[in-house]
């Protein structure tokens, strides 16, 4: 059962307003409303009766959610005592969105291994629609994020600013375009990331168009590019990381990708402040230019 649906569920319960709801979890109601959904056909009956006017509990609710609340509060709880003062488990574990630190991974690597020679580094693939949450929740000891906002109860270091590009396919007459402007785009669709974060509306929609194929990754949207003929906004690591035949990468104007090291606030583990730190330092590094000149920790 999906953890992030329970939280939603009982916030639901407390408010019995969608609108608020999905705003305390900064999320948009749409999707929050799924989440909902999905949660009541997994327990196999509603849990909550919509009208026009008002949002209740059944009585399966009323029974459900109680039980939601004590699991939710025994997980807060294990995730406390993970955050307190113990001895690190020797695994960080790493949630990453498309390529996280791009071409900074081999430094930031090196930095981590040198002040924890014993620490395992793990993945976990991330989408954006669960990028803050799989920190939040415990599944992931850091994440590194496309900061769209949303995040304020996270501890965010800002890692990187990337330029954006269109994703063209290859045969469309801006293949061949050195760089792109507002204009240049505004006649075309586009793919859509699956997010609700306002901050992720933002970046996308330079055009006001609207699209109907979504992606709920960086790593898809080459292929949603290529099979629909549509264009695609990535950051510029893309052009290596995640090339693709039937696609161009072209510079497009508009306001650069931030990728953020996301944290709880409370965990204050040797790891996850090596990780922050090596991120800061190899980021810092590699602004001044002296990526092979003795970086270090500041």
């Amino acid at each position: 059962m999906d953890v992030r649906s329970l939280r939603y569920a009982v916030t639901l319960a407390e408010t019995l307003h969608f609108g608020r709801a999905a705003r305390a979890h900064y999320i948009a109601a749409q999707p929050f409303g799924r989440h909902i959904r999905a949660l009541e056909r997994e327990v196999g009956t509603p849990l909550f009766a919509r009208t026009s006017r008002r949002v209740v509990l059944t009585p399966a609710g009323e029974r459900f959610l109680p039980r939601a609340r004590r699991v939710l509060a025994q997980l807060d709880g294990l995730v406390a005592q993970a955050d307190g003062p113990r001895e690190d488990s020797g695994v960080l574990r790493i949630g990453v969105l498309g390529f996280g630190l791009a071409d900074l991974w081999p430094g930031v690597r090196d930095l981590v291994e040198a002040r924890c020679p014993d620490l395992v580094l793990t993945a976990v693939e991330l989408d954006w629609e669960g990028q803050y949450d799989a920190v939040r929740t415990g599944e992931v000891d850091v994440a590194l994020v496309h900061d769209v906002g949303g995040a304020d109860d996270l501890a965010l270091d800002r890692t990187l600013e990337l330029e954006r590009y269109a994703v063209v396919p290859v045969r469309s007459e801006l293949a061949g375009a050195e760089t792109l402007t507002g204009a240049d785009i505004e006649r075309y669709r586009w793919v859509s990331p699956v997010g609700s974060f306002p901050g992720l509306a933002e970046w996308r929609d330079h055009s006001g168009l609207r699209g109907g194929v979504a992606v709920r990754s960086p790593s898809g949207i080459p292929t949603a590019v290529a099979t629909s003929g549509w264009l695609g906004l990535h950051a510029e690591p893309a052009r290596r990381f995640f090339p693709h035949p039937e696609v161009r990468y072209v510079p497009l104007e508009g306001p650069a990708a931030t990728i953020s090291v996301a944290s709880r606030p409370s965990d204050r583990r040797e790891a996850v402040t090596v990780f922050r730190a090596a991120a800061r330092a190899v980021a810092a590094a590699d602004l001044r230019g002296a990526a092979g000149s003795g970086i270090g920790w500041g």
